[in-house]
């Protein structure tokens, strides 16, 4: 396989990773228990977590080494920034809704979810298309090699990504489709700023520990805000949490083997 075809297949297979996690939701039972609902929101936000901490905040530190003392700033700044970020956007969602307060709530949890995990997706393509970008530039087989192995791990934890979408938009929704859809729709920005990253590649990197700070603000806000909460951990208090702890695992292992 040439290099044309390593670089368009790494950028496809992130996209393509994403998509099939995001089809977990037709393996599913038709109908959820409470228990069962319980456990999977927990998953959800124990990946989430560990994709904020691993895949978002620990490069958006290390990218900011020459900050000097200042190195906490794009990512302290960005965290925060994606929190406000998300708060101006329920504002908005709530004045298109006013006059549909029936499925004003349901319809927020739904776009902020999926709002989430895109914007965590956004500072992944770029980094996939950067890390190829940089390869073309030097012609070197070894960093092609470099850049499909940052694909290949990026796209092995979009996996679990796209189930963390698709699997709590099929109790929102009720909608097995509709739920695949989010989920495939979360990971279809990649690609797009893969490009990007791959053509831009000598501005990418000023700007990516504050895009990917961002990034992890937003999708904790989530967390904190709607999937901890939806868990109704107070009525299977145990399975909640282990829920929680196992997808923080899950991703942390995957985040730190294929980082």
């Amino acid at each position: 396989m040439n290099n044309t075809w390593i670089t368009i297949f790494g950028i496809s297979f992130i996209f393509i990773m994403t998509t099939l996690g995001a089809a977990m939701v037709f393996f599913l039972k038709k109908n959820m228990s409470n228990k069962a609902n319980t456990f999977l929101l927990g998953l959800a936000s124990g990946i989430m977590i560990a994709a904020s901490i691993w895949s978002l905040l620990l490069p958006a530190i290390d990218a900011s080494e020459n900050y000097g003392k200042l190195q906490w700033l794009p990512a302290a700044t960005g965290i925060l920034i994606g929190g406000v970020f998300l708060v101006f956007l329920d504002s908005i969602v709530k004045n298109t809704l006013k006059n549909e307060t029936k499925n004003q709530k349901e319809y927020q949890k739904h776009f902020k979810l999926f709002l989430a995990v895109t914007l965590h997706n956004i500072p992944e393509g770029l980094a996939v298309g950067f890390a190829f970008g940089v390869a073309a530039a030097t012609g070197q087989n070894a960093a092609f090699m470099t850049a499909f192995g940052l694909a290949f791990g990026i796209g092995v934890q979009n996996f679990p990504e796209g189930a963390a979408v698709s699997l709590p938009m099929l109790k929102l929704t009720g909608n097995r489709t509709k739920a695949f859809l989010y989920g495939m729709g979360s990971g279809s920005v990649e690609p797009v700023f893969a490009v990007l990253g791959y053509f831009l590649a000598a501005f990418v990197a000023v700007l990516q520990p504050w895009l990917l700070a961002f990034a992890a603000g937003a999708m904790l806000f989530v967390v904190a805000e709607e999937l901890i909460p939806d868990t109704k951990i107070a009525e299977n208090p145990h399975l909640g949490a282990w829920g929680v702890l196992i997808g923080f695992v899950v991703m942390m292992i995957l985040d730190v083997a294929l980082g």
